[in-house]
């Protein structure tokens, strides 16, 4: 998917599209700009893209569209995960999946509501980015899949907990997620928070109780940063801060930061750097990977806040353009979307400098920061 700024020839507006047909995109001359298919990096250029949309230029007859008919194109990302990536994605992800179907037994026919309330959403999809980044940062330091598995399963759990809880009427009331009714619709709002305080217990019991040849002190280890990820200084902190700022004008760009730092990032931080610690990875490793997994959790945010703005229900699964009707900040909102979609890009640039002393072993680190923000759910 290429995602486009456009800035009209004659009014000077702009507007960002996602385009999934980069063919749309000309050069000067009139000649077909090639794209490799599958583009294998970020392709930044002015070009002009051709287009006879009334959506640019409402205001204007239509002979004066049809002789201003080309836009300036600021900036063309063109991002398309290489088939090597794609295949580790599905190879990863119904590895978990098949993983989590036993993660969760039913151990009285009594607790048979609740189970179905957590297995509902635990196995209701998704890109299961964070397990495969767990996974991916173990491997990187020759760590073996069995060893990180309790762990990265652990995260999908606590994912799906922040997702049920946040869909719930008391935060932001959704009705859908992946393309279903969120648990809540389907089980009521206290079978759901219970499903989701169910989940968050059962993602440390998981560790402890299932990790295999890892030391003791490391098991603890992981746990503690699990912990301090998910608590008020990592997701719980990040949402309060993200409620109170609901509907404030005076909501600046760092502010923004530091909630999605916490909000969002710091899962995914924890994702990378447990996966790291169960490979093996030194202290400077740990360190140089944690960085790498700051600016793709920033990114991470900045790209579902652009899909919030410019993409439909039947790509995300769930209500979009909410973000706008509560007045909540988001980076669009207050950078605009070239700018956050150049600041997503920045982002990635230099999370994948941080991982070149790895070399060809970070390849699917390198990947999977890219994919983050060409994503289309």
């Amino acid at each position: 998917m290429a995602f486009v700024v456009v800035r009209c020839g004659f009014c000077g507006g702009s507007t960002l599209l996602s385009t999934r047909h980069p063919s749309q995109v000309y050069k000067k001359e009139n000649k077909l700009l090639k794209l490799s298919s599958p583009q294998r990096h970020l392709e930044k250029s002015k070009w002009l893209l051709f287009s006879r949309n009334r959506f640019f230029m409402p205001q204007r007859r239509q002979d004066e569209r049809d002789s201003f008919s080309s836009m300036e194109l600021s900036m063309v990302t063109q991002v398309a995960p290489t088939e090597k990536l794609l295949k580790y994605l599905q190879e990863k992800k119904d590895y978990v999946e098949k993983q989590l179907e036993h993660s969760i037994p039913l151990i009285d026919p009594r607790l048979g509501s609740i189970h179905e309330a957590m297995m509902y959403s635990l196995l209701a999809g998704g890109k299961r980015i964070r397990p495969i980044l767990c996974l991916a940062s173990c491997e990187l330091f020759g760590g073996s899949i069995a060893a990180a598995t309790p762990t990265a399963l652990a995260l999908e759990m606590i994912h799906t907990m922040s997702l049920i809880h946040d869909d719930l009427p008391a935060m932001d009331n959704d009705d859908y997620r992946r393309g279903k009714l969120t648990n809540h619709k389907v089980f009521g709002e206290d079978i759901a928070i219970l499903a989701g305080d169910a989940l968050l217990a059962r993602a440390f019991e998981y560790i402890a109780s299932e990790t295999q040849g890892v030391a003791t002190d490391l098991v603890l280890k992981v746990i503690s940063i699990l912990g301090s990820s998910v608590g008020y200084s990592g997701i719980v902190g990040g949402q309060v801060v993200d409620i109170q700022s609901e509907g404030k004008e005076d909501i600046s760009v760092d502010d923004l930061i530091w909630i999605h730092k916490h909000k969002t990032g710091a899962l995914l931080k924890c994702c990378v750097v447990t996966g790291a610690l169960l490979g093996g990875a030194n202290k400077e490793d740990v360190s140089r990977i944690g960085e790498y997994a700051e600016r793709i959790g920033l990114a991470f945010q900045v790209a579902d806040d652009i899909l919030d703005v410019t993409s439909s229900f039947e790509e995300l699964g769930k209500s979009i353009g909410k973000d706008e009707k509560s007045n909540k900040a988001t980076f669009p909102r207050l950078m605009g979307l070239e700018e956050s979609q150049k600041f997503a890009s920045r982002l990635v640039e230099e999370s994948k400098t941080l991982i070149e002393p790895f070399g060809s072993r970070a390849y699917y680190l390198r990947a999977l920061a890219d994919y983050i923000i060409s994503r289309k759910y």
